[in-house]
């Protein structure tokens, strides 16, 4: 597979495909994973490349689905700086600016696994993740060759949540994030995307990546409320709302 899309370095990479599972996001569904050989060494301008087609990464592995008969899974990325707030973000953002942020270098920390194991327990309590294992989060998390950060937010001196983010060289990827569960009001999730967008402003980047929007899961729809966004649609980016079944997906979300 050859890499090297607009603005990134051109490489021949190797990938191959998983045996067919089942589905983690839609029920009653199988799943194919393609994975790139991890024996290829990476580093950011690849890595941005990889994820410039769809690509992810879950610990040193970078993937993207590859499934026979389904393609729900669709890459978005959020323009920075065109990002316009809805007002329920505006609240989200105004509600939480009494907490601080700090940005650490990535690695095990008990304090972030007994909060990551509270966040499971509470959200996802049937995840193949909600096992409790050390190794599980250091894979799942961690990796040798990217440049990852984990983004604490605290109150005072209480960890509320945590944000791993990926450094690309035309953004960041937001990696996974959890939170205290006891906190609904302040929406944590949606504050840790909010301040993502707005670091990549920072930066001087243009893309924030959030992974897999897949409109029919309800714990994965939310990514498509963060515009403008751009979706990967074969084999290039495109507006969200461009989109012939964007407008389907946004009327199985509204209540009846």
């Amino acid at each position: 597979m050859n890499t090297g899309p607009a603005g990134h370095r051109r490489e021949t990479v190797s990938v191959y495909c998983g045996h067919t599972h089942p589905c983690s996001y839609l029920p009653r569904r199988s799943a194919v994973t393609q994975f790139v050989d991890p024996h290829q060494p990476m580093d950011r301008p690849l890595y941005s490349s990889l994820m410039d087609m769809g690509f992810r990464r879950s610990g040193e592995f970078v993937y993207r689905p590859k499934c026979r008969a389904c393609d729900a899974c669709i890459p978005l990325r959020v323009n920075a700086a065109g990002f316009q707030p809805t007002r329920s973000q505006r609240r989200t953002w105004r509600r939480n600016q009494d907490l601080r942020t700090l940005t650490v270098e990535a690695g095990f920390d008990p304090r972030h696994f007994a909060l990551y194991r509270r966040y499971l327990a509470a959200r996802h309590p049937h995840s193949d993740m909600n096992g409790g294992d050390p190794d599980q989060y250091r894979h799942f998390l961690l990796s040798s060759w990217c440049d990852t950060r984990f983004v604490e937010f605290r109150l005072g001196r209480i960890l509320l949540a945590v944000a791993v983010v990926d450094r690309l060289t035309d953004g960041l990827s937001a990696v996974y994030t959890f939170y205290e569960p006891g906190h609904p009001k302040r929406s944590l999730g949606t504050y840790a995307v909010l301040w993502e967008i707005e670091e990549v402003r920072r930066l001087g980047l243009s893309s924030l990546y959030l992974g897999y929007w897949i409109p029919e899961c309800p714990t994965m729809r939310y990514k498509s409320d963060f515009r403008p966004a751009h979706i990967h649609r074969k084999n290039r980016w495109m507006p969200l709302t461009e989109w012939r079944g964007f407008e389907q997906s946004q009327a199985a979300q509204r209540p009846l």
